[in-house]
C-alpha cells in the first residue's frame, strides 16, 4: 500500500519570523486522518527568519530528530548542550523524563530551514540525552545512508525508538533499493527535487505512507534529497 500525499495538503502556519508546513497535526493545525504513522508523530518543515527563534519550552518522553537544510540552527538546553547544528549535522535530543531547550537563528541575513521530527519513543522517562553527527554529503550521493537507529549502527545518531531513519541524495541514473518487513510501516519525505518510489512520481514536499510492502525501489531522481522512515507498526 502506498498513499501518495502531496506537499500542497500539509498543514501550514505562517507566524511571521516562522513559517511551518506540518505533515501530521500539530498545534494549530489538526488533522484526523494525520495524526501521525506508526510511531512517526511529526514533521514540520520550519523556516526561521534571520535573529529569530523558538524560546525555552519542554519537551518529555519524545525523540525529537533536527536535520538542517540550510542556514544554522543554535541549540541550548537544560543538559548543558550549547551547539551549532548546520547543514548535513543531525542531532537527536532524547527528552525522557523532561529537558527543557531553545533553539535560534542568530544570523543576521540568512533564513534557516530545518526538518524538525518527532518519533514516540520505546522507552520513557529515560534521563534526557543529546547526540549530534555530521553525515558528509558523500556518504548520500545515490545511495541511503543510515541516519538514526536503535544501536547507532553505521554512524548513526542513536534513538529510544522502534525505528530508522536513512537519507539520500539522487540524481540522473543512480539507483537505490531498501528492504522492508512488510510487517511494519515505512515513511517517504521527499526534502527536495523530484524522484521516484516504486514507480510513483515525488515532487519537492511530498510523502508515500507505506504499509504491507517489502521493498522500495528508488529511480530518476532530479536534485533529489529524500529520507526515508522504516517504522513500527
Amino acid at each position: 500500500m502506498l498513499q501518495l500525499r502531496k506537499s500542497a495538503d500539509r498543514g501550514y502556519a505562517d507566524h511571521g519570523w516562522l513559517k511551518s508546513f506540518h505533515s501530521f497535526s500539530f498545534a494549530g493545525y489538526q488533522n484526523p486522518q494525520f495524526m501521525g504513522w506508526g510511531n512517526l508523530r511529526v514533521i514540520n518543515e520550519d523556516r526561521v527568519a534571520a535573529g529569530m527563534g523558538f524560546g525555552k519550552h519542554s519537551h518529555r518522553n519524545m525523540e525529537i530528530i533536527s536535520y538542517v537544510l540550510s542556514g544554522e540552527l543554535a541549540h541550548e538546553d537544560s543538559m548543558g548542550n550549547i551547539e551549532g547544528i548546520p547543514p548535513g549535522d543531525v542531532q537527536r535530543m532524547s527528552a525522557g523524563s523532561g529537558v527543557t531547550h531553545s533553539e535560534f537563528n542568530h544570523a543576521k541575513d540568512q533564513t534557516t530551514h530545518f526538518l524538525q521530527i518527532w518519533i514516540e519513543p520505546n522507552v520513557l522517562e529515560i534521563e534526557p540525552s543529546y547526540e549530534q553527527k555530521t553525515i558528509p554529503l558523500s556518504d548520500k550521493q545515490g545511495k541511503l545512508r543510515l541516519v538514526a537507529s536503535p544501536d547507532g549502527a553505521e554512524g548513526s545518531v542513536k534513538i529510544f525508538a522502534d525505528a530508522k531513519i536513512y537519507a539520500g541524495l539522487f540524481d540522473g541514473q543512480q539507483l537505490a533499493q531498501l528492504q522492508l518487513d512488510p510487517k511494519r510501516k515505512a515513511y517517504v519525505h521527499l526534502i527536495q527535487g523530484s524522484l521516484d518510489i516504486n514507480s510513483q512520481t515525488l515532487e519537492s514536499g511530498d510523502a508515500l505512507l507505506i504499509a504491507a510492502e517489502s521493498q522500495l525501489a528508488i529511480s530518476n531522481g532530479k536534485s533529489a534529497e529524500v529520507l526515508v522512515f522504516d517504522l513500527s507498526a
